[in-house]
């Protein structure tokens, strides 16, 4: 399989698009005043994006723990499901590493730069584009949220049809049992 028909470059590709605009949104968030509604929304928008990449390298990693079992199933070899590890690994530290700089507050000071006053002035329209993506942003993780419900709901609707495959299996050995005591009795 070439790397542009196997779903892991696919994936992985998506993810790569997804951490540098984490990156750039993290470097606007470093430029951005603090106590100001852009800092805030940046901050979120951070957060919430760095828990989504998070969780898709989880799910790619659980893909790889998959192909890992069988890799000549699916064509693999121990030096590719290697390289898969360590990418999701660079991937993963990438992400915390913005995530933790987010959320001790590090800005300015910590970076060791001074930003000019002229750096912070944006325009209405960046403003409305930032707006516009957190809203993006916004939407796609209510999105994933939604298909982790979907996920956990069907997971546990098969739970509760397998428990009640038991429960019938139970009541007809118990009606057999009943019925079968008495027979011996009369």
């Amino acid at each position: 399989m070439t790397p542009a028909q196997d779903p892991f470059y696919i994936v992985k590709d998506e993810i790569q698009d997804s951490i540098d605009k984490v990156q750039d949104t993290f470097n606007q968030w470093k430029q951005a005043p603090e106590n100001t509604g852009e800092y805030v929304h940046l901050t979120r928008e951070l957060l919430t994006t760095c828990e989504s990449v998070q969780w898709q390298v989880d799910e790619l990693e659980k893909a790889i723990s998959v192909a890992e079992r069988d890799p000549a199933y699916y064509g693999l070899n121990e030096v590719e499901i290697g390289k898969r590890r360590n990418w999701t690994s660079t991937a993963r530290n990438q992400v915390v590493s913005i995530r933790r700089n987010v959320e001790a507050g590090k800005h300015k000071t910590a970076f060791g730069r001074s930003v000019n006053p002229s750096e912070l002035g944006r325009s209405k329209q960046h403003i409305a584009q930032d707006n516009d993506d957190f809203i993006a942003s916004e939407s796609d993780q209510q999105m994933l949220l939604m298909k982790r419900q979907d996920d956990e709901l069907d997971a546990l609707s098969a739970s509760v049809q397998r428990i009640g495959g038991v429960g019938l299996t139970i009541h007809e050995e118990l009606v057999g049992q009943v019925l079968a005591n008495i027979k011996n009795m009369g």
